[in-house]
């Protein structure tokens, strides 16, 4: 695959996608956006992926928002489209089956924030920031921010930087419990890659599992989230490699998962 907005290299059992614009600040435009909708679906049937890394090129931006150059030359239609586009390819992201882990190495901006929303777990710079300045534009953020953020941090907390557009630094942004970690710019990769490398241990299937039983709580009332629960437990329990995790408790060594 020719990419011209990303950069995609494969560690071992990891992929790891750059947000490769940085003259515009990794701004999202459609040609990025397909890209990365491309390359995730690729790396889902890559069965030799476990875990993949987002991040973006530099030490300025994550991403720095929608492309605004772009945004001006279309009517409200293409508009539309192009916020469905963003919105599909986050949706990719929470629904592939395999952990994403945003590493976010400078400011994510609008829509950059909300791509490192939709990732599985994120780990930030400490030069890192989110900021939704939607509204002081006359919008509001269209890429899934305004349903993201408040299951993260709470309503209240939610409304007070969807509504305000002031900025969440790294240390906020620990604190919040929006970010897992914060870590020195330079520590990044190397923090990123480890919980990467930490995750591609695990069983595909429980791994799988884990993040639909999670999605789902999040949708429906518990009681259906129970039942989920049980139901992804089960099948779990069923695959090669829930036997190799219980042969190798009894034989006393690491589990080697085949994902199977």
């Amino acid at each position: 695959m020719n990419l011209e907005a990303l950069l995609l290299v494969r560690m071992n059992r990891v992929g790891v996608i750059t947000l490769n614009r940085p003259k515009k600040l990794n701004a999202l435009n459609e040609m990025l956006l397909r890209e990365l909708n491309q390359v995730l679906n690729e790396l889902k049937a890559d069965k030799s992926i476990r875990s993949i890394i987002i991040t973006g090129s530099g030490e300025k931006a994550f991403a720095a928002g929608a492309d605004l150059e772009e945004i001006a030359t279309k009517n409200p239609f293409d508009l539309w489209q192009f916020l469905r586009q963003g919105q599909e390819t986050f949706r990719t992201i929470e629904t592939l089956g395999k952990p994403v882990i945003g590493a976010i190495n400078g400011m994510a901006l609008g829509g950059g924030a909300e791509l490192a929303l939709a990732c599985t777990l994120r780990i930030a710079s400490e030069n890192a920031s989110f900021s939704f300045p939607e509204s002081g534009l006359g919008g509001l953020p269209g890429y899934g921010g305004t349903q993201r953020l408040p299951k993260l941090i709470g309503q209240t907390m939610a409304l007070e930087y969807l509504l305000t557009g002031d900025a969440i630094n790294g240390q906020i942004a620990e604190t919040l419990r929006l970010v897992n970690k914060v870590v020195p710019q330079a520590d990044l990769m190397e923090t990123s890659l480890k919980l990467a490398k930490k995750l591609t241990n695990k069983a595909p299937a429980s791994v799988e599992m884990v993040l639909n039983a999670v999605a789902g709580s999040m949708e429906i009332p518990a009681v259906w989230g129970s039942l989920l629960e049980v139901s992804l437990a089960s099948i779990c329990s069923s695959t090669n490699d829930s036997k190799e995790g219980i042969a190798a408790i009894q034989e006393k060594r690491r589990p080697v998962f085949n994902g199977n």
